[in-house]
């Protein structure tokens, strides 16, 4: 028998470990079938997260909208929190008869989700100190909650050209349908010989590590817009090196859509601007130029509306790890981000990259020599994107690769 202190000490271990067994199964029954693997583990630093079940094949409780094959119920999602309403924002006119916004107002389903008033862009007008104040109060990417006003001020002030209150400009297009093609970096693309075909569209997004050199067949080699958070663009960096992302895509026609995740986008985009280097943070002393080029201006440069993104979560991408002791690292992926973005700037939007029912046919990467399985981390709900992906197709207001 051991001391009394002893044994009150081995109870709280035992105690404490139950908790944890707890609530990792309070989680798991959350966002994955009984049968999943379960994986805990991280991303690149600096910022560790959770990992979520991978390999998924049964319903998964975060998975609202209608699958294909019956294996979810066809009703729509409903959106959980009621929107803050933003002033609505003045778009440049589209005569595209046949648009995402017409399909969509035909659509019974997405005809209730798309505000397509909602401002896709911030800039130095929108910084109000009404605006401050509403936007304190959430936490990022949906607000400003625990940022510096100084550093938010400041940053937004130098956003106050014209090319930085729209993403595209309809009249140096020539009019018509704009069309537009998102890349997403999904092994789907590998040997697609999709490379023409995204070529062809008026202008192309690309993210994070958008290796192109090698895979020109498949993936093409126009690039009008690069999006990413500086997490995943410098994580990006590092992770994709060997395979030929050794630096951040250039041009002097291609345009940066900064996806404000933390302060240290604000910072970065200050400096980018400033042509100077960072004067804090945790990018203290890094160069901007290196990523945008010597000459980035201010024109070169997009920040998504903390309040579109806020509209974006809520209305498509509200997963139910929300409801759970994990939300706080829950945030929709780049790729999702960027796709619905396009949806809300283009008349017509092809997705290549992302991921499709019968995702574990293919690698994580395009780009990689040998098949590596997709990884589901908790900061994104995959499987909720994919089915959202899926009725947007079959809506018609998405054109979605598939193989």
């Amino acid at each position: 028998m051991g001391s009394p202190r002893w044994n009150r000490l081995c109870l709280l271990l035992l105690a404490g470990l139950t908790s944890s067994l707890l609530l990792y199964g309070h989680y798991y029954a959350t966002v994955g079938s009984p049968g999943s693997r379960r994986i805990i583990g991280s991303l690149l630093q600096p910022e560790p997260l959770v990992l979520a079940p991978r390999g998924t094949s049964g319903r998964a409780g975060s998975h609202r909208w209608a699958r294909e094959g019956g294996s979810e119920s066809g009703k729509s999602f409903e959106p959980s929190t009621v929107l803050e309403e933003p002033k609505p924002s003045r778009k440049q006119p589209s005569t595209c008869l046949h648009s995402v916004m017409s399909r969509a107002k035909a659509d019974p389903k997405f005809r209730e989700l798309f505000r397509f008033d909602t401002p896709v862009l911030m800039w130095d007008q929108h910084f109000t100190p009404e605006t401050w104040d509403r936007l304190k109060t959430r936490h990022v990417p949906y607000g400003w909650q625990g940022l510096p006003q100084a550093a938010v001020a400041d940053t937004l002030r130098l956003l106050n050209t014209s090319a930085n209150r729209r993403l595209l400009d309809r009249a140096a297009l020539g009019g018509g349908c704009v069309r537009c093609a998102v890349v997403g970096n999904g092994g789907i693309l590998n040997g697609s010989r999709q490379g023409r075909a995204i070529d062809a569209h008026h202008l192309v997004f690309r993210l994070n590590g958008a290796v192109i050199k090698g895979f020109e067949e498949d993936v093409g080699t126009k690039i009008s817009f690069y999006g990413f958070t500086v997490n995943t663009m410098k994580n990006s960096l590092v992770a994709y090196e060997e395979y030929g992302f050794t630096r951040v895509p250039q041009g002097k026609d291609l345009r940066y859509i900064f996806i404000p995740s933390d302060i240290r986008d604000y910072l970065m985009l200050r400096s980018a601007i400033q042509g100077s280097p960072v004067p804090e943070g945790s990018d203290k002393g890094d160069r901007p130029q290196k990523y945008f080029g010597p000459e980035a201006s201010a024109e070169k440069f997009k920040l998504l509306h903390p309040d579109f993104l806020q509209y974006l979560m809520t209305r498509f991408l509200h997963s139910e790890v929300l409801r759970t002791q994990f939300a706080s690292l829950y945030m929709p992926s780049t790729g999702a981000l960027l796709l619905l973005t396009a949806l809300h700037a283009c008349d017509q939007v092809s997705a290549y990259g992302f991921i499709t029912a019968n995702y574990e046919q293919f690698s994580d990467h395009y780009y990689e020599p040998e098949k590596k399985p997709l990884v589901f981390y908790a900061n994104h709900d995959m499987l909720l994107e994919a089915a959202l992906w899926r009725s947007l197709h079959r809506a018609g207001i998405i054109t979605l690769y598939q193989r």
